[in-house]
């Protein structure tokens, strides 16, 4: 698999003790992250860094987030924002969706919820961070969301298509049922393990993989690509 650019998050919040477990957090989960206390250091930290993607407190010292993300957003116009509050008022929803944000959370928050929320805007947001994935005679393009193995176009649904490419981003790295449900079905599951074990023998099915070896159970753990 060829060698990708991590996303860029650039986190925006007057209280370090947020800024740095939402970055150690964010760096665990595969992002690449800066931070910033202030409006001024965000907008500087954006451009000179260029970030995918923007968490941005609305309330700051140095101007409020909805004025930064309006300035980051016209700078930038394909930005992920996503704005943390610790007030649930249908005003301050109201005026993050005005400016063209992509995402609201209020404090306290799930910080699984947000990668989800965050990995979910990112892929339709910005493809050109979808590299095309290839393992054995497996290949997929995630901005043409095309798939294929040996050739043979695979025709997946929207989950089927997001599962593997899951799995084809760590091969050989077992991923549990939970994880699997994290990254692919995201926050808005309603359900259980069990989905998983679904859309894996519905994707087997297509890979002619009957015999298991390219979609591997390891029982009472999870699944594998390949060995």
């Amino acid at each position: 698999m060829a060698d990708v650019d991590k996303p860029r998050v650039l986190v925006v919040d007057d209280e370090a003790a947020i800024r740095d477990y939402l970055t150690l957090g964010l760096q665990y989960e595969g992002f690449e992250v800066r931070q910033a206390a202030d409006a001024g250091q965000a907008r500087a930290a954006a451009s000179a860094w260029r970030p995918h993607a923007a968490i941005l407190d609305v309330m700051m010292p140095g101007g409020d987030g909805f004025d930064l993300g309006r300035d980051l957003r016209a700078a930038d116009p394909h930005l992920v924002i996503i704005f943390l509050t610790a007030k649930d008022a249908v005003d301050d929803r109201v005026a993050g969706i005005e400016l063209g944000a992509d995402d609201y959370l209020v404090k306290p928050f799930a910080f699984r919820e947000l990668v989800a929320r965050l990995r979910r805007h990112l892929r339709r947001q910005a493809p050109a961070l979808s590299e095309v994935l290839r393992w054995a005679d497996i290949e997929l393009d995630p901005a043409a969301h095309r798939a294929d193995i040996a050739g043979r176009s695979l025709e997946l649904t929207v989950r089927e298509f997001d599962l593997l490419q899951c799995l084809l981003q760590h091969p050989g790295q077992v991923m549990s049922k939970r994880t699997l449900l994290d990254r692919v079905w995201g926050y808005d599951l309603f359900g259980d393990d069990n989905v998983v074990e679904v859309y894996v023998r519905y994707l087997r099915e297509k890979l002619g993989d009957g015999e298991r070896r390219i979609i591997q159970t390891i029982r009472g753990v999870g699944y594998r690509l390949g060995g």
